[in-house]
């Protein structure tokens, strides 16, 4: 059977790395994004903004994938309009297919706030019990993830192709302009701290600090998602995926730090925002640009402070369970500390950081 992938979101942190794994594995991808000059010329670019009907059927209208891949959402003011917003993006791309009837498998990519809530009750209200397991119910909460489950349930019971869901934990791996980039953002954090002599400051909460954590690698998401799309075993299941290892910020952070040649400074003992540290230093890092001939000059465009501040700044343990697919076949392990000295192995050869 000859493979056609659609990714929607294939510039994103999910889409990229997906797009690579599927090409090297020998599929025809599409790659759908609001602007696609950064998609390689091994990707068929497609751009299209998913919140216009009209253009995205008229984007389509000679596309037939036999499977769909949806790793992208967009941020709203509140959850009311997240949920408004994300859901009708999904829908809108299953409706212009020009031939649903054709899909073998759909894939939606979403998180741990399926356990966690949306932003904007984030880990409030009654801890949940760790580690995440999909067996737990939905939260009594409004939250987008759920909405887009149900519409690929739907279509996938309206055209008959199997579906499944993946929920990984914080991603780590390379993308950019991303708006939620962990791993991108700490290396930014930590040049700029080698640069002037600010301190490395941990910026999240006692809790992160101190307790068992996970996270996932974009390599890591990519092969548990083809391995569902692929494989009967994965098929009409929501799937947790994490690295496999488990590991203390306190740990992670000095070795880290020693990846750019900084001593760790003392854990404050409480969250000190990321967001505000790196406010002030647009400007340095642009002259940090200049300087060392970097590729990308503007501080927005590179570091998420916003999102790294809420991942690290939560009051809860966060362990996630990989139970499930490891039961039914999905084996894939790799070593938190490789995933980020990968990553800033690459961003240092790209040119991204100094």
């Amino acid at each position: 059977m000859s493979h056609k992938a659609l990714i929607v979101g294939a510039t994103g942190i999910v889409g990229q790395n997906l797009a690579n794994r599927l090409v090297a594995e020998g599929w025809t991808v599409h790659g759908l994004a609001r602007r696609v000059e950064s998609l390689p010329p091994t990707v068929r670019p497609i751009a299209a903004d998913t919140l216009d009907p009209v253009a995205l059927r008229a984007a389509l209208s000679d596309v037939v994938p036999t499977h769909v891949f949806f790793a992208t959402w967009t941020r709203r003011a509140t959850e009311r309009e997240n949920r408004v917003a994300n859901s009708a993006m999904l829908r809108n791309v299953l409706e212009a297919l020009p031939r649903p009837e054709a899909l073998v498998h759909g894939s939606l990519v979403t998180g741990l706030k399926h356990y966690l809530g949306p932003f904007e009750a984030y880990a409030t209200g009654q801890p949940p019990v760790t580690p995440f397991r999909e067996s737990m119910p939905r939260l009594a909460v409004e939250n987008f993830y759920y909405d887009q489950e149900d519409v690929l349930f739907e279509a996938a019971e309206r055209h008959g192709f199997s579906w499944s869901v993946h929920r990984p934990h914080t991603i780590i791996g390379h993308a950019v302009g991303n708006v939620m980039n962990m791993g991108t953002t700490l290396a930014v954090y930590a040049s700029l701290c080698r640069e002037t002599g600010l301190p490395f400051v941990f910026p999240g909460s006692p809790t992160q600090w101190n307790s068992l954590t996970d996270v996932t690698d974009a390599g890591q998401l990519a092969s548990q998602i083809l391995w569902a799309a692929t494989n009967p075993a994965g098929a009409n299941e929501a799937f947790n995926i994490v690295n496999g290892d488990v590991f203390r910020w306190n740990w992670l952070w000095p070795q880290l730090a020693g990846w750019f040649g900084l001593e760790a400074a003392p854990y404050p003992g409480g969250p000190t925002s990321l967001e505000q540290t790196l406010a002030g230093q647009a400007d340095t890092w642009a002259a940090m640009a200049r300087a060392h001939g970097l590729r990308e000059g503007v501080l927005d465009r590179l570091a998420s402070a916003w999102h790294t501040d809420a991942d690290l700044g939560r009051p809860i343990e966060c362990v996630t369970d990989m139970s499930k697919s490891r039961a039914l076949g999905f084996t894939g392990y790799r070593p938190t500390l490789t995933s980020f000295l990968d990553l800033f192995e690459r961003l240092r050869a790209e040119r991204y950081i100094p």
